[in-house]
């Protein structure tokens, strides 16, 4: 590995002072992403600039006005096993669970992975469905993206230069919404899904109030079935129902075609798992 400096801000804005005076320096926290990167000579940073020295930046909590705050440097290991984020979103717990393997999840960092901007991940997905934001801070200033407008193509984000993300905000659950992700990869559970799917509803009896689906990992960013969603909106979730929601997911996502699949395989994946997921949430 060449040599490279090494800056060790104590503050997110210090941080991104850094950042905008050199080009080519990168952050770096779990470093699972960015190491790879070097390895294989994509890019080779003059300075690496350690968030990890940041207090507080790995913090996790909640109140029931703000909803949950996930700090930045929080692993994704710290996220599927916090207490909160089992009582309040275990969805989200669930879809950290299925993380690569328990190695990558103790060094990847939540942040990390919403910034590198991967669509094949799994978070994204659910983080889309529950409605959440990312803090974005820059030397003089802090502000709010939700994270469908975050996310804007493969490895592509709406971060500006000498921007870090900083937190994940995630708005309180309405009353009785509940989900389910469920993911599919082409190899072994440990490798980067093919298809992800996140269903979640908000029942009235049989009724279905709320339905929120997003399919990821197939398209560029992860996408909100919206058709879906209003098919199903004040009906029962009945099999003709949900078969017909995996008909629409599976015309409506625009997969890319790559090593995990073809565009015609993925889509008949979206529509297996939006029925599965569909039928997992009016089971539960």
């Amino acid at each position: 590995m060449r040599r490279f400096e090494l800056a060790e801000p104590r503050t997110f804005p210090d941080a991104c002072r850094v950042l905008s005076e050199n080009e080519e320096a990168r952050p770096i926290a779990g470093g699972t992403a960015l190491l790879t990167l070097i390895k294989h000579g994509i890019f080779i940073p003059t300075t690496l600039v350690n968030l990890k020295k940041i207090p507080g930046a790995d913090g996790i909590s909640y109140d029931t006005q703000n909803g949950l705050r996930i700090g930045a440097l929080a692993s994704i290991y710290a996220v599927e096993t916090s207490a909160l984020v089992v009582r309040h979103y275990p969805v989200l717990s669930r879809a950290c669970h299925v993380v690569a393997n328990i190695r990558i999840r103790n060094m990847a960092t939540l942040g990390g992975n919403l910034a590198h901007g991967d669509y094949q991940s799994d978070p994204p997905t659910v983080l889309v469905a529950l409605d959440a934001a990312v803090e974005l801070t820059s030397q003089r200033a802090t502000r709010q993206v939700k994270l469908c407008d975050f996310l804007l193509g493969s490895y592509e984000t709406a971060l500006e230069v000498g921007e870090l993300i900083s937190a994940l905000v995630i708005p309180p659950p309405p009353a009785g919404l509940g989900g389910t992700y469920i993911k599919f990869t082409t190899g072994s559970s440990e490798e980067r899904p093919c298809v992800g799917v996140a269903a979640m509803t908000r029942m009235d009896g049989e009724i279905c109030r709320e339905l929120r689906l997003v399919v990821g990992a197939v398209s560029p960013r992860p996408v909100r079935m919206m058709i879906g969603e209003r098919m199903a909106q004040g009906e029962k979730l009945s099999p003709k129902l949900i078969a017909n929601i995996a008909a629409q997911s599976s015309s409506d996502v625009d997969p890319l075609d790559d090593l995990r699949g073809s565009t015609e395989y993925k889509r008949h994946v979206v529509g297996v798992l939006v029925r599965r997921a569909l039928a997992g949430c009016e089971a539960s």
